[in-house]
């Protein structure tokens, strides 16, 4: 096996590891489970901890050099209007390439599922050209998301009230696996490409902004259409009796998997190819190493969202229900609290972000830092959505002070930072929150007899806050300790421009 898969699969199964531990725990302890239901869940993880280390694999060797590539190449141009029309476009086919929008889709039933994908598509390829001229004219990241993100209250408070966490939800969901690595590198490309200063802290942003598209479109959906019925069927657990029976489960839904993550892939194969064809920017041994991590990916994908969804859905609803029907639902809270510290390590694109942050901060923001930070941030953040589960409380008693302090927290933290948080909320709430923790989040509602659409959506929305909040504090803390403002940047930017001219 190649040494870079095996260092890959052992991160993926120090991440899973704990989260697998815990959920055994709780079915030895506070809720038994069906033998075969926690085969189903064992079966799923080793899939998702090989789907990992295949995916980062990938997404390592193909889709950050591609992203890197068309950015280098974009800010040569000196038709701005041409630049913004490659942005939208690899913006739109980025998202529409996301296999959580299709999740996000199928869980709103007042808006035809196309309408929705496009539409979401069309606001991330807005945003990714916003994204890009910012960079360019060199436009404060800080201020303008404080702008954007007081605009999007504005506009809640006119869209239906149900729909709301629905819409910040979409935020997190749209800026998953597959949009991540691309969106990231694209930004690295252009940033260093412009070789001055601010270079590497421009770089980060990106996925801040291109998380702001989908809830303003979500939002303008809503009230549009005025959805009254926009509901999420619970997750059905499957009965399963023997190893045949859950070896089957997985069997019968590979295929459709490996359809939906064909579909998802082949335009982003299709912007590869195009970009070869019309550049010749890389060497023939570049590209064939760049087609397999494409194949690396396409597996990765195809495992991990299978024994997500499988495996891990599933017995997140069946918990949820476990411990929202007894007298001890005030456990969901410190349950929610372990959960949420340990899941956030199993999203595949949290470690492709980390290790971009590691490498363009030259070790000044490290893997384990991140790593501590997001998942202190997203445990308090799953605490949040407990307790609005265990008490109906409106979503908007957490958002709006938690976006408040988020954004007066960009006034006191070093430029770096300011990028690496808002871009860490995107990438911290991907499908292991969607697939594990909203089920558990609904299975618990709907136990408690609470309104699921309300109370239990929202928790990705939350889980995209939390490193918002997190990550600022530890830059906080890395400036008091520094006693100055860090200035990685202008070697940094330097040094990846010479790399890009070499290649």
């Amino acid at each position: 096996m190649n040494e870079k898969l095996k260092e890959k699969i052992k991160e993926s199964l120090a991440s899973v590891l704990p989260i697998t531990a815990i959920v055994l725990l709780l079915s030895i302890t506070i809720v038994p489970m069906e033998v075969g239901t926690l085969m189903l869940f064992l079966t799923g993880a080793v899939l998702l901890i090989v789907g990992m280390g295949f995916f980062q694999l990938g997404a390592e060797i193909a889709m950050t050099p591609l992203g890197q590539g068309v950015g280098g190449r974009l800010v040569k141009s000196k038709s701005i209007l041409w630049i913004a029309a490659v942005c939208f476009a690899m913006g739109a086919i980025i998202t529409i390439s996301e296999p959580d929008l299709q999740v996000l889709a199928n869980q709103v039933a007042s808006i035809p599922n196309q309408v929705l994908i496009w539409t979401v598509a069309t606001g991330v390829g807005v945003f990714t050209t916003i994204a890009v001229l910012r960079i360019l004219f060199k436009i404060s990241l800080a201020k303008m998301l404080t702008v954007l993100y007081v605009l999007l209250f504005l506009l809640s408070f006119f869209a239906p009230s149900e729909f709301i966490a629905v819409a910040f939800d979409a935020g997190g969901v749209t800026t998953g696996p597959m949009t991540v690595p691309f969106i990231m590198a694209l930004g690295v490309g252009l940033s260093a490409a412009r070789s001055d200063k601010d270079g590497a802290n421009d770089s980060f942003g990106f996925i801040a902004l291109c998380s702001i598209g989908p809830i303003l479109m979500v939002l303008l959906l809503g009230i549009f259409y005025h959805p009254t019925d926009a509901v999420y069927e619970a997750v059905k657990i499957t009965p399963v009796h023997t190893t045949h029976d859950v070896a089957m489960q997985f069997l019968l839904a590979i295929p459709q998997y490996a359809k939906e993550v064909l579909i998802s892939i082949l335009p982003v194969a299709g912007v590869f190819i195009l970009f070869q064809l019309f550049s010749r920017h890389y060497h023939k041994r570049q590209v064939f190493r760049m087609s397999v991590g494409i194949l690396y990916t396409y597996l990765g994908l195809v495992l991990f969202l299978t024994g997500v969804n499988v495996g891990f859905a599933p017995v997140g609803s069946l918990l949820g229900s476990g411990l929202g029907e007894g007298n001890l639902k005030w456990l969901l809270i410190p349950i929610g609290i372990l959960i949420g510290y340990y899941i956030v390590k199993a999203e595949p694109a949290v470690q492709v972000l980390n290790e971009q942050v590691e490498d363009l901060t030259g070790g000044t923001v490290s893997r384990g830092m991140m790593n501590a930070a997001l998942s202190i941030g997203v445990a308090c953040a799953v605490a949040l959505a407990m307790v609005r589960v265990l008490t109906g409380i409106s979503i908007y008693w957490v958002l709006i002070p938690g976006y408040i302090l988020a954004l007066v927290l960009c006034r006191f933290v070093p430029p770096v930072f300011i990028g690496i948080a808002f871009d860490s909320g995107g990438v911290a709430s991907g499908p292991m929150t969607s697939t594990f923790l909203l089920p558990l989040a609904m299975g618990a509602c709907t136990a408690i007899g609470g309104n699921v659409v309300s109370d239990a959506f929202g928790i990705v929305a939350l889980v995209a806050l939390a490193p918002l909040i997190a990550i600022q504090i530890m830059g906080l803390v890395y400036a008091h300790k520094s006693k100055t403002v860090p200035q990685p940047s202008a070697q940094l930017s330097d040094d990846i421009v010479i790399e890009l001219e070499e290649e």
